[in-house]
């Protein structure tokens, strides 16, 4: 979760810095995150080091010309350069990926400099391919394209094919003897994101719990309906799209009433995304009941589909008025008649009057009285500028996020429950001697896995919270799943240990501290403009793709194109499937990628139009076509580990883009025959 106006997006510090190397000049940009320096060099053996803030980089592997190399911290003497012929040569250092990498080429004889070729993009003219496939697949073998299901037996090396006409110019090559998907693996994973309360409403009468109600405006930040029953009455059509991992939004108790939406105040915003906690014991009422939450987990794990939560450990939600009233903290400036007059009955029905917004009812609050707000969490829970609370820091792990109350996860002060929780009956929270808050966090989130089998977290504002926190909820809520494991036998769709990705703003594909503090990816956020650059060729992704490949040997990421906290990925058409369901490492669908879902009203809130209603009238009808091209390319992921997980070899075609990607025990190949000639 990450609120535009308060947070600023960070690209990796080292693409805004100068590079040298010893014997070079200064390497000059080249791009968005792309910095080259080239000399004339004569032949004989040199070390070769990059330099970049005082810091000494040097290739992981053997070094040659024409190859990225990806590049480490140095940590021996330096490699040694192997130049057998005099030339102009270039340095091309990438960073584009998080981790960087340099490339190393030298001019034909005669050329001043290597030059860089504009790439003009394949087209096809609609006709069969005849593709050489080395050794991918042996001799007199039988090849199958998943795409239109049609085989072929290799021939002297190659075979002929025709892509299927709505296939946008793909072959998906495999052996003809593979059958269904292949056993799961979090590096070939594909994730599906759902913000439950806008994907369908199974239950209406839980609609308005705790009093929320809608605006009779555009609805952009009311609860809409969607829940667990109706996420679990689409599981079919997540399984058809070759989906084996479901993140859902927070379905923890969320504060019950609103704060004022966007910069302009000009919408009531609810917790329907579920970043805005309160209690961590119970399910929030909107989204259902337990025995709901039950219902998807083993429905979902009978589909061989796995289950991440959204965990925040990072801040708490707002103060409302409907809290406020209800569990008896906080203070207003109104009293008697006129407290009654303004705010009726129900704090939380109030409606902002002519001049006001949905921000003034801020102006009835009286964040002053010390006392008032000491019955709210209580100075050994949060940092907030509000009461006598500690006032809130200004880096990253104290500092107040979006001016949300940050919990002090660092305390290692024993805590006891949050104060209002003596007036909210209905909490499963029990005093532990000599917990912190830490504590009561990882054991109330890892009881969720301990009773229902909970795969995974998809961890909230993960920069924002000391590492050992996480280290400890992934310590906690891996010992609780084998536990669940144990007690549940043949309920877990495999023995796979519980799984953690992090949200931690402008990390790309680089193995960073958080690897060893719990996580066991990343997300991504570098690959959106990646994407966004190959849209208007395929073949655009080649460079992206073999330096993701390389790297993700040894660590995994998720990918994403469209997030609730960036933008719609709307670039590409249909084509935007194979951009995302082809790219190496784990990747993540979020919801109606699949179905192009329009983007939703927004206010003052920019983001608030990611988060629309799902456009199920569309799957059936407009999308249709569009929904069955992701569902081929989900399932012929789920059939081959090598996609996320293989080692890359692209392919020179005389015509058109390809790849081959292999594992010890799968292979694919891809070929793409170009755009369809006009």
């Amino acid at each position: 979760m990450k609120r535009a106006a308060f947070a600023t997006l960070m690209l990796p510090a080292m693409a805004l810095a100068s590079w040298t190397s010893s014997g070079f000049p200064d390497f000059s940009p080249a791009g968005t995150g792309q910095f080259i320096s080239q000399k004339s060099l004569t032949k004989g053996t040199r070390p070769l080091t990059i330099n970049f803030d005082q810091q000494c980089w040097q290739p992981t592997s053997a070094i040659k010309l024409n190859e990225m190399l990806s590049l480490e911290p140095c940590r021996s003497e330096p490699p040694q350069w192997r130049i057998f012929r005099d030339g102009d040569y270039q340095l091309k250092i990438d960073t584009r990926s998080g981790t960087p990498t340099l490339l190393l080429s030298v001019a034909s004889a005669g050329d001043s400099a290597p030059q860089t070729v504009a790439r003009q993009c394949p087209r096809w003219d609609g006709k069969p391919l005849t593709v050489a496939l080395g050794r991918t697949f042996p001799e007199g073998s039988l090849v199958r394209d998943f795409y239109s299901g049609r085989t072929a037996r290799v021939q002297d090396g190659n075979i002929t094919l025709q892509p299927a006409a709505n296939s946008n110019g793909l072959l998906l090559l495999e052996q003809a003897d593979v059958s269904g998907p292949a056993p799961f693996s979090w590096h070939n994973a594909t994730v599906y994101f759902v913000l439950t309360d806008r994907y369908v409403n199974g239950n209406p009468d839980n609609d308005t719990s705790y009093g929320r109600h809608k605006d009779g405006m555009q609805e952009i930040g009311t609860f809409h309906g969607g829940d667990l029953q109706g996420l679990a009455s689409r599981l079919d059509y997540l399984q058809q799209l070759g989906v084996n991992a479901l993140w859902i939004s927070s379905p923890l108790e969320q504060i019950h009433g609103w704060v004022g939406g966007g910069s302009n105040g000009d919408f009531p915003h609810y917790a329907y995304h579920g970043y805005y906690p309160m209690d961590w014991t119970r399910l929030d009422a909107n989204m259902g009941t337990e025995a709901d939450l039950r219902h998807l987990v083993d429905e979902a794990h009978r589909r061989g589909i796995r289950i991440l939560f959204d965990v925040v450990m990072n801040h708490t939600g707002y103060a409302t008025l409907a809290d406020m009233q209800q569990y008896r903290f906080g203070a207003l400036y109104l009293q008697g008649d006129e407290l009654k007059k303004t705010l009726g009955e129900r704090w939380g029905d109030w409606r902002p009057g002519p001049g006001q917004t949905w921000h003034s009812f801020n102006d009835y609050i009286n964040f002053s009285d010390k006392a008032a707000w000491d019955t709210w969490w209580g100075k050994a829970w949060i940092r907030t500028d509000i009461g006598d609370y500690d006032s809130p820091g200004f880096d990253d792990l104290t500092m107040s996020l979006a001016f949300l109350p940050d919990l002090k996860t660092e305390s290692t002060i024993p805590s006891g429950l949050p104060v209002f929780y003596q007036h909210k009956p209905d909490t499963r929270a029990t005093a532990i001697a000599g917990y912190t808050p830490r504590d009561y966090l990882t054991h109330w989130l890892s009881h969720w896995v301990r009773e229902y089998g909970i795969d995974g977290f998809r961890i909230d504002t993960a920069k924002h919270v000391e590492q050992a926190a996480w280290q400890q909820l992934k310590t906690q809520a891996s010992a609780a799943l084998t536990e669940w494991k144990k007690e549940n036998p043949g309920q877990s769709p495999d023995d796979g240990a519980f799984w953690m990705t992090g949200e931690a703003w402008g990390h790309g594909v680089m193995q960073s501290e958080y690897y060893r503090h719990g996580f066991d990816a990343m997300i991504n956020f570098d690959y959106q403009e990646q994407a966004a650059k190959a849209v208007a060729c395929f073949a655009d992704i080649e460079a992206t793709w073999q330096q993701m490949a390389e790297k993700l040997q040894s660590f995994n990421v998720l990918s994403y194109l469209s997030s609730h906290d960036t933008r719609l990925f709307r670039e590409g058409g249909s084509e935007a499937a194979e951009l995302l369901l082809l790219a190496p490492g784990a990747v993540q669908i979020f919801y109606g990628d699949e179905s192009a879902r329009p983007f939703g009203p927004t206010g003052s809130d920019p983001l608030q139009g990611t988060r629309s209603d799902m456009n199920w009238q569309d799957v059936t009808g407009s999308a249709a076509a569009r929904v069955a091209h992701w569902q081929t390319l989900g399932q012929f992921r789920a059939r081959h580990p090598a996609i996320g997980a293989g080692r890359q070899t692209t392919l020179s075609l005389p015509q058109g883009y390809g790849f081959v990607r292999e594992t010890a025990d799968d292979k694919v190949m891809v070929v793409w025959a170009g755009k369809p000639q006009p």
